[in-house]
């Protein structure tokens, strides 16, 4: 005979750890609401965050107490009664050979001809082979300015108009990409 479960239910230990993260969770978050701290948001974020996971221990005591009648159970479970006295024979139990017969040979073909149960190794083998990039080196130019009396637009004005263009002393980097 079952036990009988009165008041919580089966999944106790999930209702007091759901109630639990509940209060702590409300308690911070009030503490970040009410309190004047500088790390406010952090508490108000982590209440809610604790609220949430409350959420999973709710779950976990619902469906620990979802009562299911052994009936609907037999079904899924694999226990199936044999409603027709006549054994494991009948239209039901040719269906059920055929049906296994028929994914069987299914299954067997896709592996002989390889298909999906494969695996990787045969769809790597299909793969075209990976080809290695040339690296390009780019180079840049880079210069240290100092300050001058005169803009520096009127200097590049008057040398771009007589075609002589001088260039600062630059150091070259270049990167591997």
């Amino acid at each position: 005979m079952e036990p009988a479960y009165r008041g919580l239910g089966r999944c106790v230990c999930c209702f007091w750890l759901a109630v639990a993260f509940d209060i702590v969770g409300l308690v911070v978050l009030l503490i970040g609401v009410f309190v004047n701290v500088f790390f406010y948001d952090l508490l108000i974020y982590a209440g809610a965050i604790v609220i949430f996971l409350s959420l999973i221990w709710w779950v976990f005591w619902y469906s620990g107490n979802i009562e299911v009648p052994p009936a609907e159970l037999e079904d899924d479970v694999g226990l199936l009664k044999n409603k027709n006295k006549g054994g494991p024979g009948g239209i039901g139990g040719a269906v059920r050979r055929l049906s296994g017969r028929v994914s069987s040979s299914i299954r067997s073909s896709f592996r002989r001809n390889g298909g999906p149960s494969g695996g990787r190794a045969q769809r790597a083998a299909a793969a075209p082979p990976v080809t290695s990039h040339t690296r390009e080196q780019v180079a840049v130019a880079m210069t240290t300015r100092t300050p001058q009396e005169n803009p520096p637009h009127a200097a590049a004005v008057s040398s771009v108009a007589s075609c002589d263009v001088e260039m600062p002393h630059t150091t070259t980097e270049t990167s591997p990409t």
